[in-house]
């Protein structure tokens, strides 16, 4: 099992290791370098490293035209309004389990990203992404292009979040040539501690509780100038 390396808690707020979370919200909107993503989508905006990466990234696994992006950066007030709109038709409980508070989503930070295999018919919500075909080979390589998929099953207890396996994270890191690469670690990372000095796996990967549990299967059309469907909520 890798050691965590401790880092100090100033890195944890800004960079590709900035922790947005539910304990740990963002404390005025990230203003991150944005470009659209490749492939006809002008509206699905990410960091432009991250941008790049995913680009190669989704490359390398073969996955052109395959894996399509369904959501990438929040604005803040995208955030509110789909906060508020969730509140009003579904309740408090409901809006808490499953939407992030504006300010707590990985989504405004610009280097978060929900992928979905392509399909005729893609859920906004839980987009489904397989482990098997070309989207197991994008999770072998995530890690090698600064990615991890953010949250999984067996970290749920660590990250307080149901397993969302469409939503990857980037966190940085060069890029290994082929023959150096190897398969991530599946998923998880340990938590941040309440205070003090944060915590990451070696390797690029972020750490860090907090956040939202998957959402209830929801189908329909997707359109790809927005990867979402009108009227319908994201996380």
């Amino acid at each position: 099992m890798t050691a965590p390396v401790r880092l100090p808690w100033a890195e944890t707020r800004k960079g590709p290791l900035v922790l947005v979370n539910r304990d740990h919200p963002l404390r005025s909107p990230l203003v991150p370098d944005l470009v659209p993503l490749a492939g006809g989508w002008p509206d699905q905006h990410l960091d432009r490293t991250a941008a790049r990466m995913l680009t190669e990234c989704i490359r390398a696994a073969g996955g052109a035209g395959v894996i399509l992006p369904v959501s990438g950066w929040r604005s803040r007030g995208e955030q509110q309004a789909i906060w508020d709109r969730t509140l009003e038709t579904d309740g408090p409980d409901f809006t808490a389990r499953y939407v992030a508070r504006p300010g707590c989503s990985e989504h405004e930070t610009g280097l978060a990203v929900d992928l979905a295999l392509a399909a005729d018919v893609i859920d906004p919500i839980c987009p489904a992404f397989p482990r098997d075909g070309v989207c197991g080979r994008f999770r072998a390589l995530a890690a090698d292009y600064g990615f991890i998929e953010r949250y999984t099953e067996e970290k749920q207890p660590i990250t307080g979040i149901g397993a969302e396996p469409w939503h990857f994270r980037y966190v940085g890191g060069a890029p290994r040539p082929a023959a150096h690469r190897k398969r991530p670690l599946p998923g998880g990372v340990p938590g941040l501690p309440a205070a003090g000095g944060a915590h990451r796996p070696a390797a690029g990967r972020a750490a860090g509780p907090g956040g939202l549990a998957a959402l209830p299967q929801r189908g329909g059309p997707l359109d790809p100038a927005r990867g979402l469907l009108a009227g319908q909520r994201r996380q």
